[in-house]
């Protein structure tokens, strides 16, 4: 009854300062009392359509009841019997829109811990199986500092991206996307560019997935029929002794020459050689793999929905964890082989400084792209306030996981007798493959991508098949058609160029010219711009990182 009986029009504040009452996610119904339109009187998203006679009539009443309240006054105060359920909460504005207030259970949210490792998790891919060999690439020393300057500028373009929906005013982005701002600022041209350079990135990585799977399903196959034939297996190519065996499969680096692996298998008969060379024929990494996952995967593709392999995600933490363990294990047993020569190559080591860097910035552009689904994941976090903190933090995660690895591997190659030019895009190519813990790790990762590429193809599924047909699934022959053209080209890759550094890189590359550099730079000076903001610094800043968006780019074809 306290309640009821304060004045309806009051000028005392409810304690909250102004600061905060932009803010609809955090709304307390009986602090902030934002204006009340009945659902059937809310307008369509069109900024252009004035709302009902009935909505305009009850905003000119909050006008008038604030021109009778204090100067300092914003909001009218209703008691709290009127004030609806947070359900029907809608905030009127001015321009013809109502705004649904988002509801704000904190049962529903994140807390810091579990937002950042869901950021560290969805980064993590397949990129780190190819960070030994972009710093090999680069040079050690060189391959450092670009790895930590990459994670930099990719962290600020993703803070620019995060930030992006809030800038824009008076309307309800709540629930806005990045692809929705790039519409808002630039129009259709925008909204289909930021589609197709997102299905770039998607469509490279189911790519690299066919390829990985069809390495690690051959690896995983030759391990399983040699143990169970008591087939003794030995690389013919150049490798170590010892317990901690490593190979280099290509150590004829001139891309002329045939580069295949030769293996000696060494039987007790004749008979079990020629089994063995037959079975060698029916289970090829290139000719026969690559189609025979046809059969398992494209039927998974066609499946209506997704949430059956979405239940199946924590193997990717799994496979990334127990990467770690490896790379950590074989780097104690193998021990550091590393000398310094700074710009002259030898026979064993790579100089620290090398001309091929633009690999690493390509495929270090994938690996820390999460930037057109960083809103959504941080729509769940608990204290939004923290969100940029948080988004640090699991970038400052994602690029220790990925130095550790990098630097590890290339420290712990053993140079002599190897050269570290041997260090393959997939850093588990130059373990054998009897070895028991490589094994098993191919063996995760290929459990997991298998469910993991039906969630890429679905993603791909419903941007273009909604954009196209306005239906995530408009037809079966449609879905099927374009599966087909996926699989085809996962097949043809694993065929014929089945070097998963050059397809990351390039797939990195050309997605983050557009959603890492372009239009996050673009938009952040469009909106300085209107709010009369931009300065010639920043300006000159935001332009430097377009020219280098592009410079990455064109430098993956010279190299």
């Amino acid at each position: 009854m306290e309640d009821d009986c304060r004045p309806l029009l009051s000028s005392e504040q409810t304690g909250e300062s102004y600061s905060h009452r932009g803010s609809t996610d955090s709304l307390d119904v009986k602090v902030k009392r934002p204006f009340y339109v009945e659902p059937r009187n809310i307008v369509d998203d069109d900024p252009q359509e004035r709302v009902s006679a009935e909505a305009a009539i009850l905003n000119s009443r909050v006008h008038y009841y604030s021109k009778l309240t204090g100067s300092s006054d914003r909001l009218l105060s209703p008691p709290n019997h009127v004030i609806p359920r947070p359900e029907e909460i809608y905030v009127y504005s001015p321009l013809g829109t109502a705004f649904k207030v988002t509801g704000s259970d904190p049962s529903s949210k994140n807390p810091s811990i579990i937002t950042i490792f869901a950021i560290w998790n969805t980064m993590m891919g397949t990129s780190i199986l190819s960070i030994p060999w972009g710093i090999k690439q680069a040079g050690f020393t060189l391959g450092i500092l670009i790895l930590i300057f990459t994670g930099l500028l990719m962290l600020y373009c993703c803070y620019i991206v995060l930030k992006s929906p809030k800038a824009i005013p008076y309307m309800d982005t709540s629930d806005w996307e990045f692809p929705d701002v790039c519409r808002y600022y630039f129009g259709k041209f925008g909204q289909w560019s930021s589609l197709i350079f997102s299905m770039v990135s998607l469509i490279g990585a189911m790519v690299v997935y066919w390829v990985l799977m069809s390495n690690f399903l051959y690896n995983t196959g030759q391990f399983i029929y040699n143990y169970a034939h008591n087939v003794n297996v030995s690389d013919s190519e150049f490798e170590t002794n010892g317990t901690e065996k490593v190979i280099c499969p290509y150590h004829n680096l001139n891309p002329g020459e045939n580069n295949s692996i030769n293996t000696l298998y060494l039987g007790n008969s004749g008979n079990e050689t020629s089994d063995v060379m037959s079975f060698g024929h029916w289970w090829s990494k290139t000719n026969t793999i690559p189609l025979y996952l046809i059969i398992l995967l494209l039927p998974l593709l066609c499946f209506r929905s997704a949430s059956f392999f979405a239940r199946f995600t924590f193997l990717g933490t799994i496979s990334v964890v127990y990467l770690i363990v490896l790379v950590t294990i074989k780097a104690v047993h193998l021990g550091f082989h590393l000398e310094f020569h700074w710009f002259d190559t030898t026979q064993f080591y790579v100089p620290e400084f090398r001309l091929l860097f633009p690999q690493l910035t390509g495929v270090l552009t994938l690996a820390f792209f999460i930037h057109n689904c960083i809103i959504t994941l941080m729509k769940s976090n608990m204290h939004q306030e923290n969100n940029v903190r948080d988004l640090s933090v699991a970038y400052l995660l994602v690029g220790l996981t990925y130095l550790y690895v990098g630097v590890l591997i290339f420290a712990a190659f053993p140079s002599p007798p190897l050269f570290k030019d041997c260090i393959q895009p997939n850093f588990l190519d130059n373990f054998s493959s009897s070895d028991v813990m490589v094994f098993v790790a191919r063996t995760f990762l290929l459990f997991q991508m298998i469910t993991v590429y039906p969630l890429l193809g679905y993603l791909v599924r419903v941007q273009v098949m909604g954009q196209i047909f306005g239906s995530h699934y408009p037809s079966f022959f449609h879905v099927l058609v374009l599966n087909i053209l996926i699989v085809a080209a996962g097949v043809l890759m694993a065929k014929f160029y089945p070097n998963i550094g050059s397809i990351i890189r390039f797939s990195g590359a050309t997605c983050g010219l557009a959603l890492v550099f372009v239009f996050p730079a673009l938009v952040h000076m469009i909106s300085l711009k209107r709010q009369g903001a931009l300065r010639w610094p920043s300006a000159l800043f935001h332009s430097f990182l377009i020219l280098l968006g592009i410079a990455n780019l064109l430098a993956q074809f010279f190299m």
